[in-house]
C-alpha cells in the first residue's frame, strides 16, 4: 500500500511496485483516483471516504509518502512480519517507528536514503523502457518559484511540480 500515492513519491514507488510485481494499493484522495488507477494501483482508497487502517486488509508493506497518516495506522495494516516505510516521517513518526519495530515483529524503514549510481542507473532504464513515467501536475517559470512552492505547500498537487530555469 502507498499513502499518498498521487504525489512526486508515491507516483514513483506505485510504478516502481509495479515494476516488480507488487499488487499494489493506492490511497490518495478522490480528485486524484483516476490518476493513480492510471498508473497502475490495482486498488485505490479514498482517504476522505475510507479509513485504511479500518477496512480490514493487511499488506506486507505500508508506504507512508506524506507523513498526514499515523503510524499507528500504517501498523495497524500490516501483515505479521511486515515492513513499514516511513518516507516523510519527522522525529516523532522516526521514534514511534523505532519502538514499533522494538517491540512487534515489523521492519520499520525511516531516516535519510543513500542514492547509488546503481538505483540511478536502474531509475534511467526504467524511464527508457517506458516503465516509469513522471506525473506533473504544474510548471512555473523561475521567476514564479514563490507561487510553485504555495501550490506545492497546499498539499494536494498531483506528482511533481516543475521549475523552469532557462
Amino acid at each position: 500500500m502507498v499513502y499518498g500515492a498521487s504525489g512526486a513519491v508515491g507516483t514513483a514507488a506505485v510504478q516502481i511496485a509495479k515494476y516488480f510485481g507488487a499488487e499494489v494499493t493506492g490511497v490518495c484522495s478522490t480528485a486524484n483516483m483516476k490518476m493513480v488507477e492510471s498508473i497502475g494501483a490495482d486498488k485505490v482508497i479514498d482517504y476522505t471516504k475510507t479509513d485504511f487502517a479500518k477496512e480490514g486488509e493487511k499488506y506486507d508493506v505500508v508506504y507512508e509518502t506524506v507523513n498526514k497518516a499515523p503510524v499507528s495506522s500504517c501498523i495497524a495494516a500490516l501483515r505479521k512480519n511486515g515492513t513499514l516505510i516511513l518516507g516523510a516521517a519527522m522525529l516523532p513518526e522516526m521514534l514511534q517507528g523505532t519502538w514499533a519495530a522494538m517491540t512487534t515483529n515489523i521492519k520499520v524503514i525511516s531516516g535519510v536514503a543513500a542514492e547509488t549510481s546503481e538505483a540511478v542507473q536502474f531509475l534511467k532504464r526504467m524511464v527508457e523502457e517506458g516503465k516509469l513515467k513522471a506525473v506533473i501536475d504544474k510548471k512555473y517559470p523561475m521567476e514564479q518559484i514563490a507561487a510553485a512552492h504555495e501550490h506545492v505547500d497546499k498539499g494536494h498537487k498531483k506528482g511533481n511540480v516543475v521549475i523552469s530555469v532557462i
